[in-house]
């Protein structure tokens, strides 16, 4: 009985996989074959290229939103970490190179910081995580306006020369998130500690009970995303020559959205890497289509909030039962209809 139950949750799970990969990867087909017919110009070379850095950068994110979504949480420190980074890799070296290692370190420090703030006020203390990272978020930002003085600093030569350089025809950005698409792939399927990270998302009363440390994983799920968020600061400070301190207020809810969008619950459980990645590719062209279109910022906003609704409706919404009442309210009303047509006695 135990086998055949665990076959089954082995179906389920590659079903899941499957359904959400799809899912986003026809709807990216689909977006780019609209976008060749309506607006040429948001698929021509040069947009292309302009694009693929801040959708590796959105990629980077969406995957450490990821992590702590796969632990039935979320992370709304996402743009105090992406700026804070930002910030110290340009304000302190102030343009020279030789500090720019130094800068990193002390990047890295601040994200390891606030990322144990995070696991241990969400999976220690059990704060709400939406309340710990909002205030989280504020005291990066006030970080961010104590080192910056709210005066932008010029990104130095070689961080610029890193990001932006396409040695191999992709711009560098864009190999920085398909090697973090690698790592959480290979962490989340080929180590033990993965997979217990997904169980203990998928089900933390049976974790509990098999003996599994649910409340570390839960909080480094946190330490993770704020990792990958400093890597996205870090690289966004390289493809902007002069990053200001809220650079990060943009990818707050597309973070949230390319997770969705790329089949992982909000419940938690078992996440999906490369369709988050597909769905930062998704969005980043919906954005380009969209502006192509002549749109204002504030629809582009919609348009994001809207991808993020339909989303959660895909995956979340039992559409068998939807269609089931949808048919019985047919049913009765076709007979509603047959009885009022017989004539009366």
């Amino acid at each position: 009985m135990s086998s055949q139950s665990a076959a089954t949750l082995s179906k389920g799970s590659r079903f899941q996989v499957s359904k959400g990969l799809l899912t986003v990867l026809v709807s990216t087909v689909v977006l780019f074959a609209l976008c060749v017919v309506i607006a040429p110009s948001s698929v021509a070379p040069t947009t292309l290229q302009g694009m693929l850095p801040y959708a590796a950068i959105l990629a980077i994110v969406g995957l450490g939103q990821m992590l702590v979504i796969q632990q039935a949480g979320i992370d709304l420190s996402v743009s105090g970490a992406m700026s804070l980074a930002a910030v110290i890799v340009t304000a302190y070296p102030t343009g020279d190179n030789n500090k720019l290692i130094p800068a990193l370190f002390m990047a890295l420090a601040a994200s390891l910081v606030f990322g144990l703030l995070n696991g241990f006020l969400v999976g220690f203390i059990k704060l709400n995580p939406i309340i710990a990272t909002l205030g989280t978020n504020s005291l990066l930002y006030g970080l961010v306006m104590g080192i910056s003085q709210g005066i932008p600093r010029r990104t130095t030569s070689h961080l610029e020369a890193v990001v932006t350089g396409s040695p191999l025809g992709v711009p560098n950005s864009v190999l920085f998130a398909l090697a973090t698409l690698a790592v959480v792939i290979f962490f989340l399927r080929k180590t033990v500690a993965g997979r217990r990270f997904e169980s203990i998302g998928a089900s933390p009363k049976v974790a509990i009970i098999s003996g599994l440390r649910v409340r570390t994983h839960q909080g480094l799920a946190y330490v993770w995303a704020q990792l990958l968020y400093t890597l996205a600061g870090v690289t966004i400070a390289g493809v902007i020559s002069e990053p200001n301190g809220f650079m990060g207020d943009a990818y707050l809810l597309p973070s949230v959205a390319v997770v969705v969008l790329g089949g992982t619950s909000l419940l938690g459980g078992r996440g999906i890497p490369s369709a988050t990645v597909i769905a930062a590719v998704f969005l980043s062209q919906l954005d380009q289509f969209v502006l192509a279109l002549g749109v204002n910022f504030a629809i582009r906003t919609l348009v994001q909030a809207a991808a993020l609704a339909i989303g959660v409706a895909i995956y979340t919404v039992d559409w068998s039962r939807v269609r089931t009442i949808f048919q019985r309210l047919l049913s009765a009303s076709a007979r509603r209809q047959n009885q009022a047509s017989l004539p009366s006695a």
